[in-house]
């Protein structure tokens, strides 16, 4: 896994509990993602290196502008391509997994399309 694609990991696995509980820290990213804690301290440290989260003085992780913007499309692509995957008749699980893989390498264009003929398929 490359530095862009573990930040984009981190990134989407704070976002998702973010949405569900006020506030995240590492031990909380830690146990998402089932990885050691000195594995997300280092994880959170890049993401804090280069502006995208910020920890305050009692560990509470928060989202810059630009790191919640990174995330949300981590996380709409990954929603969208497990979406698309499922509708073509892959089971959850596997959909999920293959979203994961994917989210991280797929091209804007590509995935603007995706999103495009899902939404036509949709109405």
């Amino acid at each position: 896994m490359d530095n862009r694609e573990s930040m984009e990991m981190y990134l989407e696995s704070i976002y998702v509990l973010s949405q569900s509980n006020d506030i995240v820290r590492k031990i909380d990213v830690s146990k998402h993602m089932g990885f050691a804690k000195p594995s997300v301290t280092r994880g959170i440290s890049l993401l804090e290196k280069n502006g995208l989260v910020t920890v305050d003085e009692v560990g509470n992780i928060s989202f810059t502008d630009e790191g919640k913007k990174q995330a949300q499309k981590i996380y709409e692509r990954h929603t969208v391509l497990t979406k698309m995957f499922v509708k073509l008749g892959v089971d959850e699980k596997t959909a999920t997994e293959d979203a994961c893989r994917v989210e991280h390498f797929i091209s804007d264009k590509t995935f603007n399309a995706i999103k495009k003929h899902l939404n036509t398929y949709d109405k």
